[in-house]
């Protein structure tokens, strides 16, 4: 992608949240991750197959990755409409997104929104 690229967004890693969980991966996971943040920033609509809201929670959204058969979330928010502040993230193994992630990713975002007042 050229560097000239209109952003829309930008990402924001929030503590160490995700660095912890993107250091652990393989490169081609690594790559997929960083392919998938890219058209995040640069797409003016960003089709839900990569960003999708979680239903029930405040503003609380799954970037939605996949390489071969693994499939990766990982929780983000926005803040002052176009900053994408990257929360928690792992690994999916079951069709439904468990439930202690989800409450994970609700206590970094009240974190966060505490820390900015």
């Amino acid at each position: 992608m050229e560097e000239t690229s209109k952003k829309y967004r930008t990402i924001f890693f929030y503590k160490d949240y995700f660095d912890d969980f993107y250091n652990n991966q393989r490169i081609k996971i690594r790559n997929k991750i960083l392919w998938t943040l890219r058209i995040i920033e640069t797409l003016p609509i960003v089709p839900e197959f990569y960003l999708k809201h979680i239903e029930g929670t405040n503003g609380l959204y799954e970037i939605r990755i996949q390489q071969g058969s693994d499939i990766f979330r990982i929780f983000c928010f926005f803040d002052r409409g176009q900053l994408v502040v990257l929360a928690n993230a792992f690994q999916k193994k079951t069709k439904k997104t468990p439930e202690l992630e989800i409450e994970k990713a609700v206590k970094i975002k009240k974190e966060y929104e505490h820390e900015k007042k």
